[in-house]
């Protein structure tokens, strides 16, 4: 098929910050992009708490960070949690690492309304044509291939586009992820759901972590405390399933209320708080369900980008990383696939593996962190606790799961070998968690655990990429016959061959730097 066939070289579907990234490093190399928004922005969507890796690599890389600075977003140096064994709140900072420069050992709590737009309006910028109000019911296929989309337009008029790619950005109920094949996997481990609302007035931690986020283990649960302003909280109690009967008992503000008492820490942040009753921000908000994967991420022509191919329990802010570090992924194979580069087999199936391989450390590190609170009494905590038979229940058909697909993860498909390699990274978490606290809020050296080290390496990667134009690190594969990142973290290629005896390796720009 001719590309005058063709009406854009890619269609995102979602215009959140999975589709808006994705959307424009494929512009910014010259291609046509549509991106159909079914809402108009600003839009309401949770609170985020983002990660460093967001705002300083992939946002450097599309260019909006100068615009996310000046929007005034609270500035968070790490987290801060009432969690494990101790009485006392602690604090890790990202700036422990010595991998994070001073300015890249920071990142933000965002309104999504305010922080989506930012990132929409720098597509537009970049040369994505965007049109909202316009809502995807379907794809076009000719055989085994994606070609184009079926939406209704800003009229209510079902129109139909072609494309060579299609990007499925558009979240959690997502209208055609399906349409990748396979099936949607909800965790039994993180079978969780969340109730929250918003706050004006709530106290702030001491500086300088005023602009943390707050995780507090309680009975039930445990609770989000997020400064998306100088005076507006985002909070929010993670549950078992089992309790949406209490919020069906009775209304959602009453039950949140009674579940703020029972924590006494929260209960002291919101003190002198009122509940926020009017406007987007207004209305006390159930999700469940929200810890998933799919059976495969990609199909010819298509690709699933954030949460409409996974997403994983909150506790460590993921969710941005997640749809941020996939649009990237997604956007270096089409770009290399519209460069005619390399062939599409090989890109996607790059994809695919580092997303999963992305997902399963953030798995790992959780399934572990959760196991650091111990609660004999609390029926949430006990359903969390590892032992032999629980690890077995709670991990093994993960590993199946995401050594699966089109990921060709191999190494993932053992899951007693899997889980062999990680006792002693899960018993060390729990060591540092653990650890007593010397003076209350002072920061713990949790990124000194293995399991972190790992959450947090392809974050530090793509901050070096964006800063300097190149990794040294990311010049070796994942896997036999794997790609690599271009200089300019744009497209993939293949690894130079291995420098023969005597000869120095071959370098990209950048790597001195490292």
């Amino acid at each position: 098929m001719t590309d005058d066939e063709f009406d854009y070289d890619l269609i995102v579907v979602g215009g959140g910050p999975g589709g808006s990234t994705v959307a424009t490093l494929v512009a910014m190399q010259g291609h046509r992009v549509l991106l159909l928004e079914r809402e108009t922005f600003p839009r309401y969507q949770i609170g985020e708490s983002l990660l460093p890796s967001t705002i300083h690599g992939v946002c450097r890389l599309t260019g909006v960070t100068d615009d996310l600075a000046r929007a005034g977003f609270p500035v968070k140096r790490g987290g801060t949690f009432r969690w494990g064994s101790n009485p006392e709140p602690w604090t890790f900072a990202f700036a422990i690492s010595p991998r994070f420069a001073s300015e890249g050992a920071t990142a933000y709590q965002v309104e999504r309304m305010k922080f989506d737009q930012i990132l929409l309006d720098n597509a537009r910028r970049k040369g994505v044509t965007v049109r909202e109000r316009c809502a995807v019911v379907d794809v076009l296929e000719e055989g085994e291939r994606v070609c184009g989309v079926r939406f209704d337009d800003e009229d209510g008029v079902r129109r139909e586009l072609r494309s060579r790619y299609v990007v499925d950005a558009s979240g959690h109920r997502s209208r055609i992820h399906h349409r990748i094949g396979g099936t949607r996997h909800y965790s039994d481990f993180f079978r969780n759901l969340a109730l929250f609302g918003y706050f004006e007035g709530g106290k702030r931690l001491p500086e300088p972590n005023s602009g943390n986020i707050l995780a507090v283990a309680f009975p039930s649960g445990w609770f989000w405390y997020i400064p998306l302003s100088d005076t507006l909280t985002s909070v929010g109690a993670v549950l078992r399933p089992e309790a949406l009967d209490r919020v069906r008992e009775g209304d959602r503000e009453t039950v949140l209320r009674q579940l703020v008492s029972e924590c006494p820490l929260i209960a002291e942040y919101l003190a002198e708080a009122t509940r926020v009753t009017d406007g987007p921000y207004g209305e006390v908000r159930v999700r469940k369900d929200y810890s998933y994967l799919h059976d495969t991420f990609t199909r010819p022509g298509m690709l699933l980008v954030g949460d409409a191919a996974c997403f994983i329990d909150p506790v460590f802010s993921s969710g941005v990383h997640l749809a941020t570090f996939s649009a990237l992924l997604a956007a270096r194979s089409i770009n290399s696939c519209l460069a005619a580069e390399l062939d599409e087999p090989s890109v996607l199936q790059e994809f695919e593996t580092r997303y999963r391989r992305e997902y399963a450390l953030f798995h790992d590190f959780l399934v572990a962190f959760y196991d650091t609170h111990q609660d004999e009494d609390s029926y949430f905590w006990a359903a969390k606790r590892l032992n032999d038979d629980g690890v077995a229940s709670a991990v093994q058909s993960f590993v199946r799961l995401v050594g699966g697909g089109g990921s060709g993860e191999g190494a993932l498909l053992d899951p007693d070998a899997y889980l062999r390699d990680r006792k002693e990274a899960f018993q060390e978490l729990t060591d540092v968690v653990q650890s007593p606290v010397a003076v209350p809020g002072e920061d713990r050296d949790l990124l000194g655990a293995a399991l972190l080290k790992d959450v947090l390496k392809e974050g530090v990667r793509m901050q070096t990429q964006a800063a300097l134009g190149g990794n040294v690190d990311d010049q070796r594969p994942i896997r036999p016959g794997g790609l690599v990142p271009s200089a300019d973290g744009m497209r993939w290629r293949r690894p130079e061959p291995p420098a023969t005896a005597g000869a120095p390796a071959p370098r990209e720009a950048g790597h001195d730097a490292e």
